[in-house]
């Protein structure tokens, strides 16, 4: 089951969901979900001379991405064909009972902006700063500010809680995350 505005009012009000810093939810609830915004942090990936990046060799990863802080008065392009990564700027905190689910603004989209490509499940019991998948599917650059509502965090009911949570688990690779994080797939393979 979706939880409604109503649902997501009271779960943030009681403190079973955690949203930190809580944007004006005036503005940012919605009827089914709660806007997040970018934050200040993007990882860029650079052209290097390697062919390829092979999931199970963490060496093809190093020297791939450089990190950019912006403030808040700063903006950042995303450039057509171009991939980062980034991060909300609201640390989210979901209970055992509670998955999330990351989806894109409609009005970014229409300009050609996917805010996640494939990561948009959020588990319970995660806690952390979502990393956003950026890329500009269209023709022309487009600016984006640190802060500006970017994507928005639909919540969904589990029939019970999960025994444990995301954040609590060994083998979660993404443990409360404070900045976008490069992917660590090649764990996936160590013995």
């Amino acid at each position: 089951m979706i939880l409604s505005d109503k649902d997501i009012k009271t779960k943030l009000e009681k403190g079973e969901i955690k949203v930190n810093p809580m944007p004006d939810l005036a503005v940012a609830l919605g009827t089914i979900s709660i806007d997040l915004r970018l934050g200040y942090q993007f990882l860029i990936y650079r052209r290097t001379a390697s062919p390829v990046i092979d999931v199970r060799n963490p060496s093809t990863f190093e020297g791939l991405t450089e990190l950019v802080t912006k403030t808040k008065d700063d903006h950042f392009i995303v450039h057509p064909d171009e991939f980062i990564l980034a991060s909300t700027l609201e640390w989210v905190e979901l209970p055992l009972n509670l998955a999330g689910r990351l989806e894109g603004k409609s009005s970014l989209g229409r300009m050609g902006i996917v805010i996640h490509s494939t990561a948009g499940k959020v588990d319970p019991g995660f806690k952390g700063t979502l990393t956003l998948e950026i890329s500009n599917l269209g023709t022309l650059p487009v600016i984006l500010y640190p802060e500006t509502p970017v994507c928005q965090l639909v919540f969904e009911e589990l029939s019970s809680p999960t025994s444990k949570g995301y954040s609590e688990r060994p083998n979660s690779k993404y443990k409360n995350p404070t900045m976008p994080e490069q992917s660590k797939i090649a764990e996936d393979y160590e013995g």
